[in-house]
This record gives C-alpha cells, structure tokens and sequence, in this order.
C-alpha cells in the first residue's frame, strides 16, 4: 500500500513540474518517507537557514565546504521530522493550532516583546512567521511524543542516583555566603580632608541611630548612597570574596542579625547587617535528589528517543535521491 501511495505522489508531482514553464523546472524529490516527499527546494531553503546561523555565530572560511557538510546532517534532519510528525498523527498527538499560539504568547510574555517585533526579528534572520511556526509546531509535537511514547520507559534508581552523586561530589559543594544590608555613604577620591570628617561624622550619627533601634532598612532608604538603598540596602547572598576586602572581612565574622561599625574603604563609609548566613559544606544527596533525577532523566530520555528514530527508520520505506 505504501508503494502505491508513493507511486502516486511522484505521478502528481511529475505533473506538475511537466505543466511548468521552463525557468520554473528547477525543483526535484530528494527524498521519500513512506508516503511523503522532501523536494530540493525544501532542503535548500533549510540548508541556507542553517548556513546564515553558522555564519552569524562563527567566521566561516569556505562557504561552498560548509554547505556541502550540512546538506546530508540537514537532509537526515528533515527526514526525522517527517517521521516523527507521522508517527504522532498515527497516535493523534501533533501540535494544534492553539498549542502553537499559546506558545507563541508564552514567548512573547517571556521576551517582554511584540509580535511585530517577533516578526521584524525573524524576518531580519531571513525567516517568516510561517516558518518559525512550523518550528514551533516541530518541537511541541516531539515533545508530545516523547511525552507519551518515551519518557514512559525511562526509569531512574537508587543505585544511579547515589553512583552520580558520588561521582560529581565536587559539584555539590556549597559556597560560603552572607546576606547583608548596607548603609554606604560615598568618600570622592578627590575628596579634601574636611569634606571627609563631615561624612565620617554622619556615618556615626547614623549608626548612633542604629544603636538606638531604628530600623535598618528605613535608614538605608534616608542615608545610603549604595546600591539597593531604596530598597532597605538589601544586597541579597554574596559569596566570600566577591566584595571589598574590609567589609568581606567583617561580613564574615559577624552573626546573623548582628549590625557593624563604620568600615572604611577606598568607596566611603560602610555600615552593614548580617541578615542570612549560608555555610560551605557538601550538600547531602536529598537536598539535590531531584535535581540529579532530572539530569539523568534527561540523558535516558534522549537516549531511548534516538533508539526510536532508529527503529521508525528501519520501517521505514526511506529512499534518497540526492
């Protein structure tokens, strides 16, 4: 039955291409997939969309070489997206429409863009809204089938979890890092020695004022001249090291909750709370069970879908003509 479809589809399309004037018999069939073709005009237009992407991200030296490299990687690509997208159409799982809009304003709520823009940047990439839908279209309809047919088959044990925690202890190590607010107020390097103690002076009216129990983040708000001050000078988790060395250095050595003197740096005055503490240390495998099932989810997942394609290729009626 495949054959006969098959016979069909070239009879139809040697038809058309016998009805076309002269300068438009330019295309050809260069592959079938059970009952579905891939023209050269096709696989061109994906060969030089793929070439425009290799050319924007890397320098490329001989243009001719590369496109003779990508032609068969993108031919074998294109003959996978036939499959899968007729295997899911058995199984009644391809993309709708509405899933490919929905994911389209999914994008543009996540780009904090337009659709003209969408549109004006596809276009720029020498692409049309059509095409970037059919890539859409694509990708939710692979993932629907792996959804369904795959990742049903992919299990994750105990022994695999522990073998790759064990393996990648090093990456689990937590790093050493405070949480502080900061009242700062800014020295000029050009600064002349009075202007200097009016600031040093204010620094310890304000933490005069700290002592006293007003609040950090209020006054943060009404003296700061630092980052986040607006926000109660609330730096958020930093990392040893990662701040002036003077209030790195005390930063470290305070408690929770507790408040610092006046540090001075080659910045200003200084003042800081300790709000959170995260100690270095390994974290223990059920801290990041979930996040090492999921890594090692994703590789058996790949894995099992290539075995797929290869197995629908096998069934397959696949012929080239390239």
């Amino acid at each position: 039955m495949k054959i006969f479809k098959i016979g069909i589809v070239i009879s139809v399309f040697s038809i058309i291409m016998a009805v076309s004037s002269p300068a438009e018999m330019v295309d050809r069939i260069v592959a079938i997939i059970n009952d579905e073709i891939i023209t050269l005009s096709e696989l061109n237009s994906n060969l030089e969309t793929y070439v425009k992407r290799v050319e924007e991200s890397s320098e490329v030296t001989d243009r001719e070489k590369m496109k003779k490299q990508l032609r068969k990687l993108i031919l074998n690509s294109l003959i996978d997206q036939k499959l899968i997208a007729q295997e899911a159409q058995k199984l009644g799982i391809a993309a709708a429409d509405d899933d490919i809009d929905k994911a389209i304003k999914s994008i543009l709520s996540r780009k904090k863009i337009t659709m003209e823009t969408l549109a004006e940047n596809i276009a720029n990439k020498g692409g049309t809204i059509e095409d970037y839908r059919e890539e859409i279209k694509q990708h939710l309809t692979k993932r629907n089938l792996i959804g369904k047919e795959i990742r049903k088959k992919v299990t994750i044990t105990q022994e695999e979890i522990g073998n790759y925690y064990r393996k990648h202890r090093n990456d689990y190590e937590g790093k050493e890092a405070v949480r502080i607010r900061q009242i700062l107020i800014i020295v000029s390097k050009d600064c002349d020695a009075e202007t200097k103690e009016k600031k040093r002076s204010s620094a310890e009216k304000t933490l005069k004022r700290l002592r006293n129990g007003e609040p950090f983040a209020l006054l943060a708000a009404e003296v700061s001249q630092g980052p986040a001050s607006q926000t109660g000078g609330d730096l958020g988790y930093i990392e040893k090291g990662l701040i002036l060395p003077e209030v790195d250095t005390v930063a470290f050595s305070l408690k929770k909750g507790e408040i610092s003197g006046i540090i001075e740096t080659s910045v200003g005055f200084h003042i800081i709370q300790v709000l959170d503490k995260r100690g270095a240390g390994i974290k223990p495998p059920e801290s990041v069970r979930a996040e090492i099932v999921e890594k090692l989810g994703s590789k058996k997942v790949e894995e099992k879908f290539q075995e797929w394609l290869k197995e629908q290729r096998k069934k397959a009626l696949i012929e080239i003509r390239l």
